[in-house]
């Protein structure tokens, strides 16, 4: 089936390997051709030339009952992160703040009703959130996505949040339109957010935004925690005055990023 575009410059070709790519599930590292094409709409002679074309690019690879993405595929989302300066400009703050609170501490953006991992420094612990760069949840049942969720005007929340979740997760707090509303305003008044294992079983966390030169929410920073080891008390009184801080100067000098001027350098041929 044709997909639609936007305009007589739309590659269909480029946005069905793109839905190739993006079939892959979580828990689910290999797939046939069968389901590949089956996931992503498509004809299995379609789907076929494109796991050829990946493979010879080096994005997938030929498993024992199908294909499989390779590591490659990190190099997509890598550019995102490097494109934004936001990593660089982190780094350095999330470190002190994981040295600080002991705790693995995390950057992540909204894409549509799920928050997208960007940025994370993890302490080893026996019991831990497992999370990478690129790992989805929910937004509404973590710390991360409530401050963003939170500064969107309410049409655009409504908009965000009737998109389904790509994560393939169910968070344990499923709440309705009025309690969802009082946690967020509640949240945009303090300026923070908490989730006490709301998302999974366990997992405690506290979340501030982080913002443009313009005062524009970008992002969420956040500290997280076992529910075993550590107190909802610690995680306020302790971790959060440090958290704050932390997504006060993170902002503060992707401000500054924002305002130096870039100028482009012609090659010498």
């Amino acid at each position: 089936m044709p997909r639609e575009g936007t305009g007589p410059d739309f590659i269909e070709a480029l946005a069905r390997g793109l839905e190739v790519i993006t079939a892959f599930r979580p828990n689910q590292p290999a797939m046939t051709l069968a389901e590949v094409a089956s996931a992503a709409n498509l004809a299995r002679p379609t789907a076929r030339r494109i796991l050829l074309t990946l493979e010879e690019l080096g994005y997938v690879r030929a498993a024992e009952r199908g294909y499989s993405l390779t590591p490659r595929v990190l190099d997509l989302g890598v550019a995102y992160v490097r494109s934004t300066g936001l990593w660089e400009i982190a780094r350095p703050h999330l470190e002190r703040l994981v040295a600080r609170t002991n705790e693995s501490c995390s950057i992540a953006q909204l894409d549509g009703s799920d928050i997208v991992y960007v940025a994370r420094v993890a302490v080893p612990k026996i019991v831990s959130l497992a999370v990478q760069i690129g790992t989805r949840f929910p937004a509404l049942p973590t710390s991360l996505g409530k401050v963003q969720l939170a500064a969107l005007p309410p049409d655009e929340l409504d908009a965000v949040l009737a998109q389904p979740t790509r994560s393939g997760l169910v968070a344990r707090w499923q709440p309705g339109r009025a309690e969802r509303d009082a946690e967020l305003r509640e949240v945009r008044a303090r300026g923070w957010a908490l989730t006490d294992e709301q998302l999974t079983l366990g997992i405690r966390s506290v979340a501030a935004p982080l913002r443009d030169g313009t005062g524009r929410v970008i992002a969420g920073v956040n500290v997280n925690c076992h529910a075993a080891e550590t107190a909802v008390e610690r995680l306020l009184e302790h971790h959060l005055p440090l958290l704050l801080q932390a997504a006060g100067d993170i902002s503060a000098d992707f401000a500054r990023l924002q305002d130096v001027p870039h100028v482009t350098v012609p090659a010498v041929s």
